[in-house]
């Protein structure tokens, strides 16, 4: 694991894990769904970390700046994913308010690694 520059980051390690919690929810989502908002979700879910990795993997600061704010902009984009699943009643309000939480932890580690960094600039 050492090897992969991008698993260092608690941020990656999380939305790892976040991702793979979406798809184990996904799959109780009606058949109809499968490649309407549940594809959107695993892959919006999937940008977070990938985004991290690829921006971990760059040559310079500013690189990985930019794919960190990919990744930002991913999750603000799961949140409303998220939201029209609880409006459309595909998932109740306690499964979106730990989705919403989890997602809330995974945008303070991110804002807070590229604060740290834009320190390094």
């Amino acid at each position: 694991m050492s090897d992969k520059p991008h698993a260092k980051f608690i941020v990656w390690q999380k939305g790892m894990d976040f991702a793979v919690e979406l798809y184990r929810l996904t799959k109780s989502f009606p058949p109809q769904e499968k490649y309407g908002i549940a594809a959107q979700l695993q892959k919006t879910a999937v940008s977070i970390p990938a985004n991290i990795s690829e921006g971990a993997a760059r040559k310079t600061t500013k690189e990985l700046l930019h794919f960190l704010s990919i990744s930002a902009g991913s999750l603000s984009e799961l949140d409303t994913e998220l939201e029209i699943c609880r409006r459309v009643k595909l998932i109740d309000e306690k499964v979106y308010f730990e989705l919403t939480q989890n997602l809330e932890e995974i945008s303070k580690l991110l804002l807070g690694l590229a604060k740290s960094l834009r320190k390094k600039l």
